[in-house]
């Protein structure tokens, strides 16, 4: 019994020395740990502001930053700003550290992770180098990277303006989403906020997009920069509006756009990837076909990662010129090629004809979903040219 007691007696003192010595090891070691590690901080730091000589992070709960800052670090002797940034590429999230000085031009900018394949986002920001917000502007998009390198300036420019404000200065941070939203309802208000891009299937001249309200109140036509509202009659709510023909015109021809079905299984060589198909009075068509992007496996064969195609809508003119094209539905991958859903993809075949809609700028890191799309829209050209009594 008194062994045994023994036995626990120094198994007792044996742990608790090695504890002391643990405490006395992590005390020892624990700022030595914390050094390294905001030293590494630092030096990420320092990347995008060389000439810093100490940071402290930021709370930001007390400012309306822009939604794309998750971090921001005040250089301790008042030379700037070093802002961390997470902004969506295409399809896809980057995220960029960018440093603003004192003076409100930029130190340096660099992207820390991204899912983009190009590359060249790595080294892009080496071109913002001591930019202000119009030099910023200025500074040239990569060729075939479109989406990626504009997320890519959209986010230095975010940079500068947090710097504005931290600085006690104020700036619009609105999105480009709030920004439509607030003009869309400024020119109709009696839409209630609530409006829906029109699917265009007439050329209407001299207006760039129109937008109905969804509660039946009226359109809003936007030209160039101006928002235009017209009421369900077709009538100008807006006043002093210069091309005042051009914008009733252009409403009064949508509403008297009418329609005729086509059976499209009466074409044998149509009924497998046209899944609708209209023609307008005007003589325009509206078809919507389907294409093999990555969700699809063997070119129309089903993959059981989304047992479904890509759906597309587009209207186009007898001639061949598309007028409108949206994405009807997909189950692409998400953060990659599902951004064939975003109207900044789509939207680049508006105008295009079968010579030249091929160039539009692909998805970077999903080229299937891309050549899917392409596919899709070829095979709208080739109904419309079927349909008006071609060959495809």
């Amino acid at each position: 019994m008194k062994k045994s007691i023994r036995n626990i007696a120094v198994f007792v003192c044996i742990c608790g020395v090695i504890t002391l010595l643990l405490a006395g090891t992590n005390l020892i070691t624990a700022p030595i740990i914390q050094k390294n590690q905001n030293n590494a901080a630092n030096a990420a730091l320092l990347e995008v502001m060389p000439e810093g000589t100490g940071f402290e992070a930021l709370d930001m709960g007390g400012y309306s930053l822009p939604a794309t800052v998750t971090e921001v670090h005040k250089e301790t002797a008042g030379k700037g700003y070093v802002i961390k940034l997470t902004t969506a590429g295409y399809g896809s999230d980057m995220v960029i550290m960018c440093g603003v000085s004192a003076d409100g031009v930029v130190t340096g900018a660099v992207c820390l992770s991204s899912n983009e394949t190009l590359g060249k986002e790595k080294t892009y920001g080496e071109n913002f180098m001591d930019k202000d917000a119009n030099g910023v502007e200025a500074v040239d998009t990569i060729a075939g990277a479109t989406k990626t390198t504009d997320a890519y300036k959209n986010a230095v420019k975010d940079a500068l303006n947090t710097a504005i404000i931290l600085g006690g200065g104020t700036v619009d941070i609105r999105t480009e989403e709030e920004i439509l939203a607030d003009n869309l309802a400024a020119a109709l208000p009696a839409g209630d906020k609530k409006f829906t891009k029109l699917f265009l299937v007439e050329v209407v001249e001299g207006v760039d997009a129109i937008y109905v309200a969804d509660n039946g109140a009226g359109y809003v036509c936007v030209v160039g920069e101006q928002f235009v509202g017209v009421d369900a009659q077709g009538a100008l709510v807006t006043e002093g509006v210069a091309d005042a023909a051009v914008i009733t015109d252009a409403v009064a021809k949508i509403k008297a756009t009418t329609y005729k079905e086509i059976d499209v299984t009466a074409y044998s060589d149509l009924a497998a990837y046209v899944l609708s198909a209209k023609k307008t009075a005007s003589g325009n068509y509206v078809v919507e076909t389907k294409g093999a992007g990555y969700g699809i496996k063997g070119g129309d064969e089903y993959h059981p990662a989304s047992n479904e195609y890509i759906v597309v809508r587009v209207s186009m003119t007898a001639d061949g010129k598309i007028l409108d094209c949206v994405t009807v539905s997909q189950a692409e991958t998400d953060g990659l090629g599902d951004a064939c859903a975003s109207e900044s993809f789509y939207g680049q075949f508006v105008g295009k004809t079968a010579s030249d809609y091929a160039e539009i700028d692909a998805i970077s890191g999903a080229t299937l979903t891309t050549n899917g799309y392409k596919q899709a829209v070829q095979r709208a050209f080739d109904a419309v040219n079927v349909l008006k009594g071609g060959d495809r």
